[in-house]
């Protein structure tokens, strides 16, 4: 039986809130199956402070094991280095300074989320509460632990970054750390599980034949491929969003929403509207992965020349003008 721990730090708590939507199984079904005991969500368990405060202080002492402390949102480190900004409530001690413990003691770390990974959107703008990540700080390696730590099993920690993150992302990863599957070989160099960093929001997207034609959208809610003109980042952004279903069914794109790359260091400071593709000579600034910049635009001036007009018609739509053309077989 593994024991885990869910603390909480600076963030909106959806990355619990899509955890929940987790299905085939469900979360307890799936943590009971995997032989995974919860100690303590703050959302999701009953006890509450001292039954908390004296589980946090076991765990520290060592004489509760802990096999898999899961934080969620960004290290709020300030003011300068104290982490007052965040206090423990009724502990007299700052968040980051039980996280330090409870890193210590705890097999394997996971930050879930991309607060919790790179400091995420607690970090944007002027960042005046210090928030950085559990072993990243943005896109360098450091953070609140530093690039040195391992957890007492040896690992680095295991960076579920997303914003939110995917149910099954964090899931599959605590059952690959129960079935004693995990290694580093599964992480990438920012330290996302490979199951799903190993993809590109670009594969599978319903607007991938827009996209093979340059077919755009001009406008919101056009069925056009967004990367020209709308801001989106999916031919760039590490994640199986289009892959795996959301809720059953769904993802950014598929209802007409940019992909914004949440699941990268720095995501929420792009320096441009996430709704707008930036752009040097009409050339986007941000080019699809392994691809160099003459390859681009020579492939696109000939996507273009070859755009059927049922693309053009329909790219620029809210709804299907012409649907395929049905051809008949000869002979």
């Amino acid at each position: 039986m593994l024991n885990l721990l869910w603390l909480q730090s600076g963030g909106c708590g959806g990355c619990s809130m899509s955890l929940l939507n987790a299905e085939g199984p469900d979360l307890y079904t799936l943590l009971d199956a995997a032989g995974i005991n919860l100690l303590w969500h703050p959302s999701l368990s009953e006890q509450s402070s001292d039954e908390v405060i004296n589980l946090l202080e076991s765990i520290v002492a060592g004489d509760q094991p802990l096999d898999l402390l899961c934080i969620e949102g960004s290290m709020m480190t300030g003011p300068q280095g104290t982490g007052r900004f965040h206090m423990l409530g009724g502990t007299g001690k700052p968040m980051i300074e039980w996280i330090r413990d409870l890193a210590e003691q705890s097999r394997y770390t996971l930050a879930v989320g991309s607060c919790a990974a790179y400091g995420g959107i607690t970090a944007a703008g002027s960042n005046f509460t210090d928030a950085t990540g559990v072993q990243f700080d943005g896109e360098l390696a450091g953070g609140l632990l530093g690039d040195e730590y391992r957890s007492s099993a040896g690992y680095r920690v295991v960076n579920i970054a997303g914003c939110p993150t995917h149910p099954d992302w964090v899931t599959e990863t605590l059952m690959s750390i129960a079935l004693d599957e995990h290694s580093e070989a599964q992480l990438d160099s920012l330290g996302r599980p490979r199951m799903y960093a190993d993809q590109l929001v670009h594969h599978g997207c319903s607007r991938n034949e827009y996209y093979e034609y340059k077919a755009s959208a001009e406008a919101p809610g056009e069925r056009g491929c967004m990367m020209e003109n709308m801001g989106c980042l999916g031919t760039q952004a590490h994640a199986d969003c289009n892959i795996r279903d959301w809720n059953g069914y769904g993802s950014c794109t598929s209802g007409g929403y940019a992909c914004i790359n949440c699941t990268a260091p720095e995501f929420e400071e792009p320096g441009h509207s996430f709704c707008k593709t930036p752009k040097i000579a009409g050339i986007p600034v941000g080019l699809p992965t392994d691809m160099p910049k003459a390859w681009f635009v020579a492939l696109a001036s000939l996507s273009k020349a070859a755009t059927p007009e049922r693309l053009k018609q329909n790219a620029v739509s809210e709804k299907l003008i012409y649907p395929p053309t049905i051809h008949k077989r000869k002979g």
